[in-house]
């Protein structure tokens, strides 16, 4: 769910009004990276383009599981959100027989994309099949009716809190010894690659 100030209209400089749009957040900054592609972080209709125009020309489609939810302290904190209502991705993807693959900006912690995809498919009593327990971690899963697999990878999440989890990942460790310069988002960027390209 994107901060509160996008529903509220008081974004802050270099804010994009768009999925992910955070001048906080790493999403874009990466994508610009793994494709190559210079990006504007503006609050206007020319970064917003950009960021289309990347999507769609890389066949890459964004959506939030959640629809709705509420929240006692209004922040941007998953962990804040109550009564959350899912998007039925299960329905979604039986309409979408091109999107063979879910890539998850964050993992199984409590509110987290994996967390919520574990709960849905469980309604649907849907096996969810581990076939990569390491971050970052992969998971595939049947579709009931028309059989096709879904994978998912939960990506290490663009927020900048998650940096405190990177750096006790051991291939983190490693890149920043060999090469001290090495950072967070350097992190990402090599992690996104494997799976957007």
């Amino acid at each position: 769910m994107p901060p509160p100030r996008f529903t509220q209209g008081d974004l802050k400089p270099h804010d994009v009004q768009f999925s992910y749009g955070s001048i906080d957040g790493l999403l874009w900054p990466v994508l610009e990276r793994v494709f190559d592609t210079p990006l504007d972080y503006e609050t206007n209709q020319k970064a917003i383009e950009q960021r289309q125009a990347l999507l769609e020309k890389h066949h890459i489609g964004i959506c939030d599981i959640v629809v709705s939810a509420k929240r006692e302290k209004v922040d941007a904190s998953d962990l804040g959100m109550q009564n959350v209502e899912l998007r039925d991705l299960v329905k979604y993807l039986e309409g979408y027989p091109n999107v063979n693959m879910l890539l998850f900006t964050g993992g199984n912690s409590k509110n987290g994309p994996e967390y919520f995809m574990r709960m849905l498919l469980k309604r649907y009593k849907i096996q969810y099949k581990v076939i990569e327990a390491q971050v970052p971690r992969i998971h595939e899963f049947k579709l009931p009716q028309s059989g096709r697999v879904i994978r998912t990878v939960s990506l290490t999440s663009p927020s900048g809190s998650a940096n405190r989890a990177i750096g006790s990942i051991q291939f983190y460790k490693e890149m920043k010894k060999r090469d001290p310069k090495f950072n967070t988002l350097d992190f990402r960027v090599l992690q996104y690659s494997n799976f957007f390209k």
